[in-house]
Formats: C-alpha cells, sequence, structure tokens
C-alpha cells in the first residue's frame, strides 16, 4: 500500500564542488542506503533524484533534492505530493554542529536550529512533524565561521571514520524505520567510543 512507503531525504547542494562537504553528509548517508537496497538514483519529475526498493523490509523512496540546500522544501513536499503520502512518514538525513563528530541524533518535529534546509522543508510542508536524522559534524574550530565550516571537506582525521561513521548513522536509519523512534534513540544516542574519546582530546 502506498500509504506504508517510507520517504528518506538526504540533504545536501547540487555538484560535485560539494559533494564531500560537511554540509552534504546526508546525501552521503543516502548515497549508503541506496547501496544496501541496490538501488540506483533516476531523474523524478518532482525535482528530485530518487531511488526505490525495499529496505530492512520497508517500501522506501530515498530522495535527492535537485535545488540547494536552502530551497529543500519545494522538492521534498512536492514528493510527498506525487506519494500522498504525510509528513509522518518522511525522514531527513541531514549535518548537525551541534552533535560531536560522527554522533547520530534522531527526533521527530522540533526547531532547525538555524539549518536552512530544516527551515525549507517546515516552511513548505507547513509542518514540522517529520523525522530527522542528525549525522553530527561538530563545531568549527576557533573563531571559523559556520557557514563556511560546513561548506568545506572533512578533515584528514574524520577522513578516516567518515566510513564507520555514515554505516552507524544507516544502521540508525533502519532501525527507525522497523523498530520506532524510542528504540532507535536508545540505540545509537551515544557516541561511538573512539569518536567520543578523540572529540574530548
Amino acid at each position: 500500500m502506498a500509504d506504508d512507503r517510507w520517504i528518506i531525504v538526504g540533504l545536501g547542494n547540487p555538484g560535485p564542488e560539494y559533494a564531500g562537504t560537511r554540509h552534504n553528509v546526508g546525501q552521503m548517508v543516502l548515497a549508503l542506503l541506496a547501496e544496501r537496497m541496490g538501488a540506483r538514483f533516476k531523474a523524478n519529475r518532482t525535482r528530485n533524484d530518487v531511488a526505490e526498493g525495499r529496505l530492512a523490509g520497508q517500501v522506501v523512496t530515498l530522495a535527492r533534492p535537485h535545488s540547494y540546500m536552502n530551497l529543500s522544501g519545494g522538492p521534498v513536499s512536492a514528493l510527498l505530493g506525487f506519494y500522498k503520502l504525510s509528513p509522518e512518514r518522511t525522514v531527513v538525513l541531514h549535518d548537525e554542529l551541534d552533535v560531536p563528530f560522527g554522533g547520530v541524533r534522531l527526533k521527530l518535529g522540533g526547531g532547525d536550529n538555524g539549518h536552512n534546509g530544516l527551515r525549507s522543508i517546515s516552511a513548505s510542508l507547513g509542518t514540522r512533524d517529520y523525522y530527522r536524522v542528525r549525522f553530527g559534524i561538530g563545531r568549527p574550530p576557533g573563531r571559523m565561521d559556520a557557514a563556511n565550516f560546513v561548506l568545506r571537506d572533512f578533515s584528514a582525521a574524520e577522513r578516516k571514520e567518515l566510513p564507520f561513521a555514515l554505516d552507524r548513522c544507516a544502521d540508525a536509519v533502519e532501525t527507525l524505520i522497523t523498530k520506532g523512534l524510542t528504540e532507535a534513540q536508545n540505540l545509537y544516542h551515544t557516541d561511538p567510543p573512539a569518536l567520543s574519546a578523540r572529540s574530548s582530546v
């Protein structure tokens, strides 16, 4: 049935110059989920690239908006209209400054915490009641502006750990759609030991 489907959106900016940046980590997790599903992305009339299939037994559409981050809401709203789904069947993957690198946090609803992609989605949907899976990128060093920090590539040390962190975030998404928010939070709201140890140095 159509209303059993999950929409999983990976936020980021289009184009190769942004592909490896911190702001695009939502799309990196999305690419890993597509790999797990054995699905390929195709352009859709909703202004998204979409990949369809089953993830952990659930019917899923993965979506990558064609727009820049601050205009994500239009494509996401169009996608929900296309499938006739409510926002509560939507999971948005995005970067989070207020979570240490590699940490994962999940929630339903809430504010946008200054994240332009979330602000655009909430405005277009007319609600904040959709799931968010937040991938921690940590705070910028020194006095670096946050806007510059998110548009830079991960550090060499972070790059070494990134595949493991992405894998863990993808696992959290699977747990969310199969076992619910509370269980996913209980399992993933602790930072990986190696990462949390490094962030305290």
